[in-house]
């Protein structure tokens, strides 16, 4: 086709309309139009994974009946790989797709479909045109009987809440819907409308939800001096036990215990959870790894950086609902005592580094199996480990003048803000190195690309406290396993790496049947009645085939960090704990 210069071409105009004639059996349909075609082929393609949960889920696994039509009948229509369907559609500018998406998965990253909701997880249903992903579309839902409230971070288009607009699919993909009748209420802060959407009921105060959720928020958005949304909602769902949460650009899903809000500890775990995927609109929607977009949806997009993506995000959920006074401060220090423990007892730990971590996420976090513990370890908490250590080191190098607060906040400035893309790793580093003072190639080298244990008491001294281990002078015997119900007795779900377990050969899925002869319910329990250096015969069925060994205990490894004051605090100790705490 030949353009003369005053010539527009206009992209393809695309819109969806979302039925459920059988929610009962968890499905919806799509309807997708793409109108204004100037080529006479087009592939869509439906993503194979969504963004802040690093595995590649294969959505198009749930998708049935594909069809394709042209002015009212059907034209050809074929997948050419996984997740790519090939539309032939000649001289026709417009065509209509039809397909179905099973939705049977509660989680945060997954759809589910059934009579009382629909929780669309936008980048497991929607396909994309080829070459098409800048373009803005428009979704239709015609809600199943009863349903009367949509809740998502999407616009809605002249004020119909079941019809919504999308800019580009990067915002698509990167905004779920909630629809159904969710409880919902909001409130503002800054200048920021915040929408709660409660799911499934529970036992929740809203004054007390909404309160909490602007110290929250008010403290997370003074760490970086502006919160970039107008608009923002958190999608709750309540389970009988339910946890988890998944950050996107302006709204967040969170899974909670439906009727967990009246107790305390319950309560706050779900602040930290609140904390940390809000938070999250910061660092990682907006500051990011440059890895993490544009993305690919079709294949794994890798970094070395979810350390600081997750680890520090994890640290600030902690941080920010401390400075909250939502908890007390020995709260704080118990958090990261536990962080530092969960760090220490992971054989894996000293087998993955951080970075390593990070990039096979994709392969090994998510993919856990009974070794995992002996071979990786969680970027999650040893990241919120290191983000204290490094804190700390600011806060003391600066003479309590500046503390990661200050490096997020540049970061984020200089790179969402000013740069307009995401930072490499040394980029990260050089910022971190601005506001400690001092080159990070040794931490960097031990921490981050090695797995050389931690001097945590050198760190926390800055602030005037030490780390001990509870379990220092345990003398109980040490087998080295971990167990899970098996047909009414103990099966091995794990083997401990250099355990005497390990060194005698036991494995994973071993059914034990006897320990010296005795039918043991609870192994850890009947370990408490032997002492380092007994013996024990364990019987047990590998395979159906009967085995026995004969295994010496040791001394138990497993540390319980506590983090304590030090006798007789020095001023600057003082005014580092004072800096950190923001006593």
């Amino acid at each position: 086709m030949n353009l003369n210069a005053t010539d527009v071409v206009k992209p393809p105009l695309i819109s969806y309309k979302l039925t459920f004639p059988e929610a009962q059996a968890h499905y919806v349909t799509i309807e997708m139009t793409i109108s204004g075609l100037k080529q006479q082929t087009v592939d869509v393609k439906m993503p194979v994974w969504t963004p802040g949960s690093y595995l590649v889920r294969e959505f198009a696994k749930n998708v049935e009946g594909f069809t394709a039509q042209a002015n009212g009948k059907p034209i050809k229509a074929y997948k050419t790989n996984k997740n790519t369907w090939h539309i032939v559609n000649g001289n026709a500018t417009v065509v209509n797709l039809r397909y179905s998406v099973y939705c049977f998965e509660a989680s945060v990253r997954t759809s589910l479909v059934d009579v009382s909701a629909a929780f669309l997880s936008t980048s497991g249903l929607f396909m994309y045109p080829d070459g098409m992903l800048n373009e803005p579309s428009t979704i239709h839902i015609v809600p199943f009987a009863g349903w009367k409230t949509v809740s998502t971070s999407l616009t809605a288009v002249n004020g119909d809440q079941f019809t919504l607009h999308s800019p580009n699919y990067d915002i698509l993909f990167d905004s779920p819907i909630q629809v159904g009748n969710q409880d919902v209420f909001g409130f503002e802060t800054g200048g920021v409308k915040y929408e709660i959407a409660m799911c499934s009921g529970g036992n929740y105060d809203k004054e007390r939800l909404k309160n909490d959720f602007t110290k929250i928020i008010e403290e997370e958005t003074a760490v970086y001096g502006e919160n970039p949304n107008k608009r923002y909602v958190f999608i709750v769902h309540n389970y009988l036990k339910g946890s988890g949460g998944l950050e996107h650009l302006s709204s967040t899903v969170l899974g909670a215990t439906r009727n967990g809000y009246s107790n305390e500890a319950i309560y706050h775990n779900f602040l930290g959870l609140v904390a940390h995927e809000h938070f999250h609109l910061w660092n990682v929607k907006r500051l990011r790894p440059i890895a993490l977009g544009p993305f690919n949806y079709e294949a794994e997009n890798y970094t070395t950086d979810l350390w600081i993506a997750e680890g520090f995000t994890t640290y600030y959920q902690a941080v920010i609902v401390r400075r909250t006074n939502l908890y007390p401060t020995r709260d704080f220090l118990t958090i990261m005592a536990a962080d530092m423990s969960m760090v220490d007892n992971q054989p894996g730990t000293k087998i993955q580094s951080l970075v390593d971590a990070s990039f096979d996420a994709w392969i090994k976090y998510y993919r856990p199996n009974e070794n995992s513990v002996n071979t990786t370890m969680s970027y999650y908490n040893k990241g919120a480990v290191i983000a204290m250590l490094l804190d700390l080191e600011i806060i003391n190098n600066s003479k309590a003048q500046k503390s990661l607060d200050d490096v997020m906040k540049h970061m984020y400035n200089d790179f969402y803000k000013v740069k307009k893309r995401g930072y490499t790793d040394t980029e990260f580093k050089a910022g971190l190195e601005n506001f400690t003072g001092k080159n990070l190639d040794d931490f960097y080298k031990k921490y981050i690309y090695g797995v050389d244990s931690i001097d945590y008491s050198h760190y926390l001294g800055y602030a005037g406290y030490k780390v001990t281990n509870e379990l220092n002078a345990n003398s109980n015997a040490y087998l080295g396993i971990k167990t899970m119900p098996g047909n009414g007795n103990n099966m091995v779900a794990a083997v401990i790496r250099n355990s005497p377990a390990w060194v005698a050969g036991l494995s994973a899925f071993d059914e034990i049947i006897t320990i010296d002869g005795n039918s043991v319910a609870d192994v850890d329990k009947y370990l408490t009645t032997k002492k380092p250096g007994d013996s024990v015969e364990i019987s047990l069925l590998r395979d159906g085939q009967p085995m026995t060994f004969k295994i010496v205990l040791n001394n138990n490894p497993q540390v319980k960090y506590v983090v304590e004051e030090l006798p007789n605090p020095t001023v600057e100790q003082l005014a580092v704990r004072k800096k950190w705490m923001k006593l």
